[in-house]
């Protein structure tokens, strides 16, 4: 797969962030009206550089082995990733390309025939035969630049007509709007809200905001005093899906369309990364730190089964949360680096017996062995496939289209690393709400940690082209980005939802074996209406087992919600003399509350399971789905703390 600006050199994630000419950087020109408020959290960031430097021995480990293989090979890797790979074998077929073709938006499979054709030209290269124009790779349909000009403004036409359909007329006025009205920023520095859209394709938006003539009023770039925007969600009938409530095997589907959607919406943004490959790096013999975060996290199933993030980082931050979290320059102060790594020598030695007494340490200390945690980790947070595409999420000046790429690249994490990312930003998030008396608002918090996350000894050290400076500044605002936004970046958005219930039902339906014409036909089949049939009975019935005997039996109007009906269950329960106590109640050490809540789920038909948020309109989602099962289940959630 490759993203890189077409403009730029391939510089790598450590080389944005190296300290050579440290002083001239800090006392460089402060021409832009945000240096005045940011000087300070950009010392902070170069400064957090030079500690991360001092603490390591190498900058790169001499044993890891990063390879960036070449366009052809890239393209390759991405079309295998995506379960394509039959596109470039003309001697294999698969049923599960095909069916996976038949979903695919237009921008979606445009990004797909762009590899097809960039693969197919590479192998020419290195063969050294004759170049062909791309429109000979599908000779079965050919146009002319007119045709296909006319065909592009006409299905441009009609995405235009359906997108804006899906635009209440108030939002479309407030989107079109470029007043920021009188409101003052809140202490994170925010501005009135906007609505964001999950319903519909982020390239597909893109591409059409591109050509519009509203674009520029509906760019949302960040003001000059660097000012967030407050967004709210634009409500589906169908619900809000989160990460957590699909089963195993849709939400692999879900990754491998975030993988094409990226690409797409990428490709719209004239961006290419090129993916590095995992690394090698030397074996460790201690039992935490430098540990490969799934091995460790599956050595602490052992004792915590299910637990989905390491018990070391979990009992860290909560030590931080109960006496850290107040304490001023928290994560910027440095601690003792000799008192750090004897912290480090009694954990490999004492964590899994017991004996270690989290109230001696040091707030400060504590901090610096989260970071110490982070970067010692043999490959990147954010993975080494991934970490270069969420640094090149800085380039793009659109906030929305930011948001939207940091959502799909958090969806295609492995679970162990989403899910530790996310403890992170949680945390975060904690220390930026306190600070009237730490002192860190969510700039500086940022500034700490941006360079945790990116620099790492697994890639490799070349000069970038550009200011460090404004690496450095741009990296700290992905990152801020990350933590401000988390709760909507941990959303799987309705249209990739909507793609996998397709993906389940055209698995049984029978397709053109021969793959790059389904792919041609998609620009032309996409906007054809189809015609669903809606089921006639609206009674429903609910199952609860080990908790009801029989079904409960609920006819549907248009405001029923799944609120309604988990109400409706929990009546009932009560009725039938449920002992209150099965719901488990756990107290946790940082004052919150673990609990078992009644959920519905949706099992079967056009998707594995789903739990269903509260706010689903259920009539809405029966016809959707008829076939599928209604099952009310117990499910541990956590509170707030008091």
């Amino acid at each position: 797969m490759y993203w890189k600006k077409r403009s730029e050199s391939s510089p790598s994630i450590m080389s944005r962030f190296q300290a050579q000419n440290f002083q001239e950087q800090r006392s460089s020109d402060c021409s832009s009206s945000r240096d005045s408020l940011d000087n300070q959290s950009l010392d902070d960031f170069w400064t957090e550089v030079e500690n991360i430097k001092e603490s390591c021995e190498t900058e790169v480990d001499e044993n890891s082995d990063v390879k960036t293989p070449d366009d052809g090979e890239l393209d390759a890797d991405w079309l295998k990733d995506t379960g394509l790979s039959t596109l470039i074998n003309e001697n294999s077929q698969d049923d599960d390309s095909i069916v996976l073709l038949s979903t695919l938006t237009r921008t979606q499979s445009a990004a797909v025939q762009r590899r097809v054709d960039n693969y197919t030209l590479s192998l020419r290269v290195k063969s050294k035969q004759p170049v062909r124009d791309v429109r000979d790779v599908f000779p079965r349909q050919k146009f002319s630049s007119s045709d296909s000009e006319k065909q592009d403004k006409h299905i441009d036409a009609l995405e235009r007509k359906r997108l804006e359909h899906l635009l209440p007329e108030e939002d479309k006025r407030e989107a079109c709007s470029d007043e920021h009205g009188n409101s003052s920023p809140t202490q994170c520095g925010l501005s009135k809200k906007e609505t964001i859209f999950f319903n519909v394709s982020y390239s597909e938006q893109a591409q059409i905001c591109r050509n519009r003539a509203c674009y520029n009023k509906m760019l949302r770039k960040q003001s000059d005093d660097g000012i967030l925007p407050q967004y709210r969600m634009y409500k589906n009938k169908l619900g809000t899906t989160r990460m957590g409530d699909l089963s195993e095997q849709d939400m692999k589907k879900v990754r491998t369309l975030a993988l094409i959607e990226l690409t797409a919406l990428f490709d719209v943004l004239d961006m290419e990364v090129k993916r590095q490959k995992a690394t090698k790096v030397k074996a460790q013999e201690n039992k935490l730190f430098g540990v490969p975060l799934t091995q460790l996290v599956e050595n602490d199933q052992k004792i915590v089964p299910n637990t989905k993030v390491p018990l070391l980082l979990k009992e860290l931050l909560c030590s931080l949360e109960d006496k850290g979290l107040e304490t001023e320059g928290i994560l910027r102060i440095s601690g003792s680096l000799a008192r750090i790594k004897n912290l480090q020598q009694e954990l490999e030695s004492n964590f899994y017996q017991n004996n270690f007494d989290w109230k001696k340490v040091h707030q400060n200390d504590g901090a610096g062995l989260l970071k110490m945690f982070i970067r010692e980790m043999p490959c990147p947070l954010l993975t080494t496939e991934y970490v270069a595409a969420f640094a090149a999420v800085q380039n793009i000046t659109d906030q929305v289209q930011m948001i939207h790429a940091l959502n799909l690249l958090v969806l295609m994490l492995p679970d162990v690393y989403r899910a530790t990312l996310k403890l992170l930003l949680e945390f975060l998030r904690k220390v930026i709400e306190k600070e009237q008396e730490n002192k860190m608002n969510l700039w500086n918090v940022s500034t700490i940690i941006a360079p945790n996350l990116f620099m790492h000894k697994g890639i490799s050290n070349k000069m970038p082209d550009g200011s460090e400076k404004q690496q450095a500044e741009k990296a700290a605002n992905v990152v801020r980005v990350l933590i401000h936004y988390q709760d909507l970046l941990w959303i799987v958005p309705c249209f990739l939802v909507a793609q996998v219930r397709k993906l389940n039902e055209n698995s049984n339906k029978k397709y053109d074996k021969r793959l790059k014409n389904l792919l041609k036909k998609i620009h032309t089949d996409k906007h054809d209406k189809q015609i669903v049939e809606q089921p006639c009975n609206r009674t429903i019935k609910i199952q609860a087992p080990n908790l009801l005997k029989g079904t409960m039996d609920v006819q549907l109007d248009p405001e029923t919600t799944i609120r309604d009906l988990v109400a409706q269950f929990q009546k009932k329960l009560d009725c039938s003399n449920y002992d209150a106590a099965n719901t488990n109640l756990t107290k946790r050490s940082n004052g919150s509350t673990e609990y078992s809540e009644f959920f519905l789920y949706e099992v079967g038909g056009n998707i594995g399971e789903r739990c269903l948020d509260p706010d689903t309109c259920m009539l809405e989602l029966y016809k959707v789905n008829p076939q599928a099962e209604w099952i009310i289940r117990q499910r541990v959630t956590l509170s707030k703390e008091s």
